[in-house]
């Protein structure tokens, strides 16, 4: 998956114009003058998302020359700065509006249609909704898996640089400004509260267990004064001992609020699981279903695709097994059993971790090397593997990427989470890295980043059905290439990792539209995966927390595979999987009604 601000920030795009060979896809990069409008519209709507987020700014790489005081400031979660944040899309829209689209033709429309209608859905749910509308659907702003209690630490550890005495003296003030965020997030969930909209009693069990072991350390040890300690080693100057002080005076006394409002509120919470609970919450999840998938697919269609899908995949898993020579219990069962075969487990363990890692980045560079044969364009930044950090890993999903900056100061990076690996058995890992790496989310992100022709606004909405739907159809893809021919027990977890996302659409559904408790959640994971229940519990909270996220993976892989698959009958013998990928990735991140008529497009011209 995307890590938050990707989620935000990044896009998948490359240069359109590389990708074109025939008149009618020339065509598509052919401006007008309300074309030009059009442009002009994006980029200012884009210099005012970074002027307003300093956190984007650093992700991106732009907190430097005219951008540098962003660089000592956070973005601001006040009411007030949620409203700021909201209203660009209000700017956005009304003059996305005045724009005259019949005069709109190729790249121009395709960047037009966009944006028009995500914005006009997100401006009714700003009018329609008093909560959960931060950044994506979600209703409560400090969970096991949201908040700046956990946001800031990672980000400052792993975006914010330090080269000079300029930079770590931003570091403290980003510090001390942690902290009143901290309370503005915390005034924001008084408000939440008292409104009624309460988390589930065991996310706030879940997230007061997470600041008892961040607040554990002393001072001195917490994550922000080690990290600033090794970076200005040689910087002189008591970085350390000034960080130490802010979090003992600043930053520990602001998370006591905040865990100490969250213990205020916990007698009152329930065990409902769904945002069905909350006020205007069966409207709120079908929201939540529309910015997921970008469709008007219903919570009961999103239901019956999960069904149908973990009925084929059960069945496909089933026979490598039989071939392998377990055919006893249910697949579950048999998945189970695998995951806790000795043979394929890591030592829990630094070096184990350390050979782990290892590993993957082999993965990756085997993966690099068969590239060409499905991509013409590949991306120029490289993929760091990362674990996650120690401190938020209870919590956090199993991998995630990161970003790299757009100067390319820092590359993009592949998390994945070791708190036990035996939660990574060795057949479950290609898979993973394949989603998150490369052919996956570095490699669509860091194209998008290096493209040309098209606005810079292009290249930061990452519709989560587009990105996490190519997520997935690249770990397709993998297969396709012949990553598993010799290898059962990988394209095992390849089809256990589609299982898992088949499951989600399944439970995310079912908690926040059929009403289920997270124990029957849990449950029916336990039954159809076979994954160790500790993660299933993990996965089963989160989206409890973010609804309809989880549903935009199979829906979107579904998409991407269905619009190949339209362009191969139309094209027979003209389809080419290496042009298909690159005018997909090179028309940017988009709903997928758009992408479907980015390919059209390009069969036609094929065609003609």
């Amino acid at each position: 998956m995307l890590e938050r601000r990707t989620l935000l920030a990044a896009a998948a795009a490359s240069s359109l114009l590389a990708a074109m060979r025939s008149p009618a896809q020339a065509a598509l990069a052919a401006p007008d003058g309300e074309g030009a409008k059009l442009t002009a519209l994006y980029e200012r709507i884009y210099n005012m998302l970074v002027d307003q987020d300093p956190e984007f700014a650093t992700a991106l790489g732009l907190d430097k020359g005219e951008r540098a005081a962003a660089k000592s400031k956070l973005a601001d979660r006040s009411p007030a700065g949620i409203k700021r944040g909201q209203d660009l899309y209000r700017l956005g829209l009304k003059e996305l509006q005045a724009i005259d689209a019949s005069k709109l033709s190729g790249m121009d429309l395709v960047n037009y249609d966009t944006f028009r209608g995500p914005w006009e859905d997100y401006v009714k749910a700003y009018d329609s909704f008093s909560y959960g509308l931060h950044s994506w659907p979600e209703p409560h702003p400090v969970t096991q898996l949201s908040g700046t209690y956990r946001s800031i630490p990672d980000f400052l550890v792993n975006q914010h640089s330090i080269a000079n005495a300029a930079d770590a003296e931003a570091y403290l003030a980003r510090c001390i400004d942690f902290a009143a965020q901290l309370d503005n997030e915390t005034g924001r969930i008084k408000d939440d509260h008292a409104a009624g909209i309460i988390p589930p009693d065991f996310v706030i069990d879940r997230t007061l267990n997470l600041f008892e072991s961040i607040m554990a350390p002393a001072p001195d040890a917490n994550v922000l004064t080690k990290n600033i300690q090794a970076k200005t080693a040689d910087i002189p100057g008591d970085w350390a001992s000034r960080c130490a002080a802010i979090i003992k005076d600043k930053i520990y006394p602001a998370m006591q609020r905040q865990a100490g409002e969250l213990r205020a509120v916990r007698p009152r919470a329930t065990h409902d699981a769904g945002v069905w609970r909350l006020p205007k919450g069966d409207e709120y999840y079908a929201y939540a279903l529309r910015y997921a998938t970008t469709t008007g697919m219903s919570a009961e269609e999103v239901h019956k695709l999960g069904l149908d899908r973990m009925a084929e995949l059960s069945a496909r898993a089933d026979a490598i097994f039989k071939e392998q020579g377990m055919s006893k219990g249910s697949v579950a069962e048999r998945m189970r059993a695998l995951g806790k075969d000795p043979r394929f487990i890591y030592p829990n363990t630094d070096a184990g971790k350390a050979e782990l890692i290892a590993k993957l980045n082999e993965q990756i560079q085997e993966m690099q090397r068969r590239l060409p044969e499905a991509f013409g364009r590949l991306p120029k930044a490289k993929c760091d593997i990362r674990r996650v950090p120690p401190e938020i890993e209870a919590g956090a999903p199993g991998g995630y990427y990161q970003i790299p900056a757009l100067d390319g100061s820092r590359p993009g990076a592949y998390y994945i989470n070791l708190r036990d690996t035996a939660e990574n058995p060795s057949w479950t890992l290609p898979t993973l890295t394949y989603h998150e790496a490369t052919p996956g989310h570095h490699h669509q992100i860091a194209l998008a980043q290096e493209a040309e022709g098209i606005p810079s606004l292009r290249r930061l909405p990452a519709y989560s059905v587009y990105t996490e739907g190519w997520g997935l159809y690249a770990e397709q893809l993998a297969d396709e290439m012949g990553v598993y021919a010799s290898d059962p027990w990988g394209r095992l977890g390849y089809l256990q990792s589609y299982m898992f996302r088949a499951a989600r659409l399944v439970v995310d559904t079912g908690l926040h539209h059929y009403r289920w408790s997270r124990e029957k959640a849990i449950q029916y994971y336990n039954e159809a995966l076979g994954t160790p229940e500790g993660s299933n519990v993990t996965e089963i909270e989160r989206y409890c927390v973010w609804p309809g996220q989880a549903t935009s993976y199979m829906v979107g892989q579904t998409s991407w595979v269905r619009i190949r698959e339209a362009a191969k009958a139309a094209l027979g013998d003209k389809f080419d999987l290496r042009g298909f990928h690159d005018t997909a990735l090179s028309a940017g991140a988009m709903p997928i009604e758009v992408l479907e008529s980015v390919i059209e497009r390009w069969t036609a011209g094929l065609k003609a």
